[in-house]
């Protein structure tokens, strides 16, 4: 029903800006809140942000608040992540994921993408 593809991942250097694009398929994009997940090596995959189906509603990762930005833009089938001062911590694979509402557990995304790297080095 919903395929997702994300882009825009690179190495960058620490105190570098990055943002993420994930494309959507499909008419439903809008019906679906839209989350970031990252998972490094040896790590268990982890909440980033989450944001409502209208934007209404956003929801951070402690790790990440005041440097990261969700946002969406439905008519693009698009939803971005704007990441600000990057860290070696915030080294990853970034995925996008769909879900019936905003929530920061992966088990309620049905949908996922294929995930970019991000490498942020000291």
């Amino acid at each position: 029903q919903v395929q997702l593809v994300e882009s825009g991942g690179g190495l960058v250097q620490a105190g570098d800006s990055l943002r993420l694009s994930c494309a959507a398929s499909g008419r439903t994009f809008s019906n679906y809140a839209m989350g970031w997940f990252r998972q490094a090596p040896g790590k268990e995959r982890e909440f980033v942000a989450t944001i409502s189906w209208n934007g209404d509603i956003t929801s951070y990762a402690d790790s990440v608040k005041g440097r990261f930005t969700i946002s969406r833009e439905n008519a693009k089938n698009t939803v971005y992540l704007q990441m600000n001062s990057l860290k070696p911590g915030d080294t990853a694979v970034y995925y996008c994921a769909a879900a019936p509402t905003v929530s920061r557990s992966t088990t309620m995304y049905n949908y996922w993408g294929q995930g970019t790297q991000v490498t942020v080095a000291s």
